[in-house]
């Protein structure tokens, strides 16, 4: 009886357990994120190069041509449908900014907002080297003046 009552749960567990993603028919990442190419080869050189020019918000490091991650694909799909709309490139990034804000721009402009994209990392590896710096002159000035201690007693007379 015990058997069949274990039995019955491994059964029901099993039909409201989720089913696997390939059970589902569900497509790698990579399948999804395929953007067919313009049959202008015209237009679809125009869109790569478009492509290379914007960042992918999600990978960050990639432009958006490189990017496998699913936003990225919806970029580039958006991209041909508005070039195919008749919109010019600087359109297209206009609305992007827009949207997402100069960082989705590989090379965004050196503006009040953009400013620490372009100048944040050297200031950081500025305020490091003066950490270490000052860091180093502390240590120096111990090891000076622990010296120099040392030396007072060897000078003091023997009583």
């Amino acid at each position: 009886m015990k058997a069949i009552v274990l039995f019955a749960a491994f059964l029901l567990a099993a039909q409201l357990a989720p089913a696997p993603a390939w059970a589902a028919g569900a497509q790698p990442e990579e399948e999804n994120t395929f953007v067919p190419p313009l049959a202008d080869p015209v237009l679809e050189a125009r869109a790569k190069a478009l492509q290379k020019e914007l960042r992918c918000l999600v990978c960050q490091g990639q432009s958006i041509d490189e990017s496998n991650a699913p936003l990225a694909a919806d970029l580039r799909r958006l991209i041909r449908q508005q070039i195919q709309g008749g919109q010019s490139d600087n359109d297209i990034k206009s609305f992007l900014v827009a949207r997402y804000g100069a960082f989705v721009l590989m090379k965004p402009p050196v503006r009040e907002d953009t400013f620490f994209l372009w100048f944040g990392p050297a200031m950081l590896v500025l305020i490091g080297v003066g950490v270490i710096g000052v860091t180093v002159l502390r240590s120096r000035r111990r090891l000076v003046n622990d010296g120099e201690s040392d030396l007072n007693l060897d000078l003091s007379e023997p009583t």
